[in-house]
């Protein structure tokens, strides 16, 4: 598979805006909580974040829909997302756009 066919980083990141966690009105990326994406020759992604808790019940929702958004993707032909706790979330990685939607919401960060 060319180059040419395949996604970029960005366009993976702005596919998986579409993953919000269940319990906060943001998405995945703008909470911070993406910490990697690498994409292989063979059309393959791989996705490495975050959850905001260790032990999070909405942990297989979350990864679910972030292989689908992915999938979505031209030139896509598998995804791989991997949970990691370190290092921990916190408020400070998410975006500004994050922080906005956030205190639209109510929460003070």
């Amino acid at each position: 598979m060319s180059a040419e066919t395949l996604p970029t980083k960005e366009q993976v990141l702005e596919a998986l805006k579409v993953v919000k966690d269940p319990e906060i009105p943001v998405n995945v990326v703008d909470l911070g909580l993406v910490y990697d994406v690498e994409i292989h020759e063979n059309g393959v992604v791989d996705v490495t974040m975050t959850l905001t808790a260790i032990g999070c019940p909405a942990q297989d929702l979350v990864k679910a829909d972030a292989e689908m958004a992915v999938m979505r993707l031209p030139g896509v032909t598998g995804v791989n997302v991997e949970f990691v706790w370190t290092p921990p979330w916190t408020p400070a990685r998410m975006t500004e756009e994050g922080k906005k939607m956030l205190r639209m919401f109510g929460f003070n960060v």
